[in-house]
């Protein structure tokens, strides 16, 4: 499989870039094609890792169609066939990456729920003995799960920016009551509904993000939904608190990374093959046992 980092061969002018998403304008709808591109600490490697696009694609239209009875979403193919001839002539290098969606605006918010005491929830806590001002019972470990799920917004970083942790009250003065308080019960709702199907395939979702955004009126689920660039998902078999917890995303990478005397900041330093073939193994492993 072709390891596609840009889209420049379509020749067509670009709606907006992402980290990973290239966004093209199709008639009223946009057209959102995931490269295999990657990012570590908000930093977008040179390299790219083989397959990942096909797998966030394939992820996010599958559990697009498992919560559409929760929340409408913005999904409307990703059948390359039913595209404007300028896009089906690149069928190849499309099949199986491109998703056209209406076109939504897009809340300013990320919606994030956390359902055990990880990354930058796990540090708040040791701190504060809270995340994002929700207070949590003393005593909790690392990877612990929590007493109930929890919603914990964050800001929306521009491009090598960092998102920033922000109160509910935050999101109601930004969004208003009635928008906030839907985008939360539907996050609620929608990790509910990932956890009890990532739990059946053996797998915990530690904690995951949405985004919402607006078309004629309605609330509609955006993005992505449950990829492993979204969520935290740990082995259901290994899993054992008090420590850190084998991630299947690319925390292979990121540990890598972490050896490397680098401040984090571009140029990226270049991946070796063994860290780009584990990264790849763990989203496919992801994606194989989602999608059985």
């Amino acid at each position: 499989m072709e390891t596609i980092t840009d889209t420049a061969f379509l020749g067509l002018p670009m709606f907006k870039q992402g980290k990973v998403r290239d966004i093209y304008e199709v008639g009223d709808n946009l057209l959102i094609i995931s490269t295999d591109r990657i990012s570590a600490f908000d930093v977008i490697m040179d390299q790219g890792i083989p397959g990942k696009g096909v797998v966030l694609n394939s992820v996010a239209a599958f559990w697009f169609g498992q919560t559409e009875d929760i929340v409408d979403n913005h999904l409307i193919t990703t059948d390359v066939d039913e595209l404007p001839p300028e896009f089906k002539k690149h069928r190849e290098r499309l099949e199986g990456r491109a998703m056209l969606v209406v076109r939504a605006e897009p809340l300013p918010v990320e919606c994030v729920v956390r359902g055990y005491l990880a990354g930058s929830g796990w540090k708040d806590y040791q701190q504060t003995r809270s995340i994002c001002g929700i207070p949590l019972p003393a005593g909790l470990r690392q990877a612990d799960r929590l007493p109930e799920p929890i919603f914990t917004p964050a800001t929306k970083a521009e491009l090598g920016d960092h998102d920033e942790n922000i109160s509910f009250d935050d999101v109601i003065g930004e969004l208003g009551d009635e928008t906030s308080r839907n985008a939360k019960r539907f996050s609620l709702e929608l990790y509910e509904r990932g956890t009890s199907v990532a739990e059946s395939r053996g797998i915990i979702l530690a904690d995951t993000k949405f985004e919402f955004g607006f078309h004629d009126g309605e609330l509609l689920l955006i993005d992505e939904a449950f990829t492993p660039d979204s969520s935290r998902f740990w082995p259901k078999d290994s899993y054992e608190p008090g420590h850190d917890q084998v991630n299947l995303d690319k925390q292979v990478l990121r540990d890598w990374l972490e050896t490397l005397d680098w401040d984090k900041k571009p140029p990226p330093p270049e991946l070796p093959r063994e860290i780009i073939d584990k990264t790849a193994e763990r989203y496919r492993y992801i994606a194989d046992v989602l999608l059985k």
